[in-house]
């Protein structure tokens, strides 16, 4: 249950709408895919990874607060931080699974689990939460057209400061670990 609160695949819902506007495009399988293999990938070599590169979990969370924190001013205040240069104009990868669906919170909260369940329970609730982003982002269309245009506005800026408010938790919360 705690993977589902920090995927939280409905408050991803006006960003993945905007994402699969215009010319751009969304691959549900892909994404579920490549959330799977970075997330396990990450149950088992994060540690081992950080300390490659000489840093802890506490220091990884807090970098990933802050691209959560311009995702969600780029949700609240109609302004574009991040440039989606890909030339096929492809954003299943980025900005979708990473760092909206396996993002810095999901990874550390993924290697937090690990003190506590074994591994396999983690991984099938990794999968159970991927199935649930899944069947969202394929019926993207369907939850657009049932929310409308003013729905998804609204939606985009309340989630947007709920984003807000979830990076500067990860951001305080990991640095009182740095810190103290």
């Amino acid at each position: 249950m705690v993977l589902f609160a920090v995927i939280d695949i409905t408050g991803a819902i006006p960003v993945i709408v905007e994402l699969n506007q215009g010319t751009k495009k969304l691959q549900a399988g892909k994404a579920a895919l490549y959330s799977l293999i970075i997330l396990v990938g990450f149950l088992f070599a994060g540690e081992a990874l950080l300390k490659l590169f000489s840093t802890d979990i506490a220091s990884f969370a807090i970098a990933g607060s802050l691209i959560l924190f311009a995702l969600a001013v780029e949700m609240t205040f109609n302004v574009e931080l991040f440039k989606y240069n890909q030339t096929n104009g492809n954003v299943t990868l980025i900005p979708l699974v990473f760092p909206l669906v396996a993002g810095p919170g999901t990874l550390t909260t993924a290697l937090s689990l690990r003190a506590e369940f074994q591994a396999v329970n983690i991984i099938l609730a990794i999968m159970a939460n991927l199935v649930l982003v899944y069947i969202v982002i394929k019926n993207i269309g369907i939850v657009e057209k049932l929310i409308g245009q003013n729905g998804i506005y609204i939606s985009r800026k309340f989630f947007g400061v709920i984003l807000l408010a979830m990076s500067v938790k990860l951001f305080v919360s990991n640095l009182r670990i740095l810190i103290g």
